[in-house]
């Protein structure tokens, strides 16, 4: 098959990897931390302190996991990323104590900087250069069901068998389901080629100097996206109540937050594919600083917060894939996806703590610090250029 006409395979393949990938690492504490905490004798923050741990080191990883893609394809760096996340959960359902736990969680890092989205756009793009932003989209748009099956998978399973055993049953889908799908993508040969001519910007006279301040303004945006994203996966229920809402209103309009994501993935799939990822990105930007300016002044429903907040991180996540593939161009993707995502991951660390303070003292009032931390992303976006995003294929 041609590398063009596998585009729908790869999708489909990767969006169900992606699927269990994320719903067997990022998305196990939510569910499995409080059995955790109470069998090994510890307090739960404990064991996001263990979690934190391990989205430092995929921090870390990132670069090098981009470059390897970069150079030899992601057939491999997939498939070993399914191996030590099976290592790791394998681990975490042995633990007996604070150091198995630890260790666990660290293996589990150097797996999700192997096997998540990241590691996944650098292959689809290693493969598809340019072309890579509907495949993209698509992996995304099937990604986006990961705590819809992952959150009620895992608390069934725990429910039935024990935390343990909830562990080792997402180990085996590693071993027995992602590692052969992973094995099914093209070989290193199987690429189309990437051009290593310089993006139209810089032939008219753009300077490295300035290309390098866009760098780090696309990495401030993902930095501030991925906070928010990560302290209203962690505080959104309780954020709620602190309107004056019931807990169980406040955890209905939060589980609006997944079809939200799905939703406007959908829209930019299907409405926005022919516009600059930049469109996508302003637009991502603005919609929760609109919900809470909604909710906190004007008495919007939960519900209506959930569902904008929700739109916005599923376009912002579009974004971080297209975005530097179309404003910088395929060759040296990996790499720079690595660099540029390192900081929202060491932001994802820090946020569940430095979000619950922020609750704690300000209550709802803390949405004005996660809202303006979106609005100054969002001049950031309005000084990049769209004619950098003329690269040549």
């Amino acid at each position: 098959m041609a590398i063009v006409g596998s585009s729908v395979r790869l999708t489909m393949l990767l969006g169900v990897t992606q699927t269990l990938a994320w719903a067997s690492s990022y998305y196990l504490p939510a569910i499995l931390a409080t059995p955790m905490a109470a069998e090994l004798g510890m307090k739960r923050h404990w064991v996001f302190a263990a979690f934190s741990l391990s989205l430092l080191i995929t921090a870390a990883c990132g670069p090098w996991v981009g470059q390897r893609i970069d150079r030899f394809g992601g057939r491999k760096m997939l498939s070993l990323s399914s191996l030590t996340l099976a290592a790791g959960l394998v681990l975490l359902g042995l633990a007996q104590g604070a150091t198995g736990l630890v260790l666990g969680w660290a293996i589990m890092g150097a797996g999700m900087a192997m096997g998540l989205y990241d590691a996944a756009f650098a292959t689809l793009t290693r493969v598809f250069g340019r072309d890579a932003r509907r495949a993209i989209t698509g992996v995304t748009l099937m990604a986006g069901f990961a705590s819809t099956l992952g959150w009620p998978m895992t608390a069934w399973l725990n429910d039935v068998f024990g935390w343990r055993e909830a562990c080792l049953i997402w180990a085996a889908v590693q071993l027995l389901v992602c590692l052969p799908l992973h094995r099914c993508l093209p070989n290193e040969e199987e690429r189309q080629a990437v051009s290593s001519a310089p993006p139209e910007d810089a032939e008219a006279g753009e300077s490295a100097t300035a290309r390098r301040w866009t760098m780090a303004g696309l990495a401030y945006v993902f930095a501030a996206g991925w906070f928010v994203s990560t302290a209203m996966a962690a505080h959104l229920p309780g954020l709620l109540q602190e309107t004056g809402i019931s807990l169980a209103t406040a955890v209905a309009a939060a589980a609006l937050v997944g079809p939200a994501q799905v939703g406007a993935r959908f829209a930019e799939f299907a409405l926005m594919r022919q516009a600059h990822p930049l469109v996508a990105a302003r637009v991502a930007t603005c919609l929760h600083p609109l919900g809470a300016a909604l909710l906190v002044a004007l008495g919007m429903p939960a519900a209506g917060f959930a569902i904008l907040h929700g739109a916005g991180n599923g376009l912002l996540t579009i974004a971080a894939g297209t975005l530097p593939l179309t404003l910088f161009g395929a060759r040296g993707y990996g790499a720079r996806q690595g660099w540029l995502i390192a900081p929202a991951r060491v932001a994802q660390a820090l946020s569940p703590w430095l979000f619950g303070m922020m609750l704690s003292a300000w209550g709802a009032g803390a949405l004005w610090l996660t809202s303006g931390l979106l609005l100054a992303a969002l001049a950031t976006l309005m000084m990049i250029r769209t004619r950098s995003a003329a690269v040549r294929p």
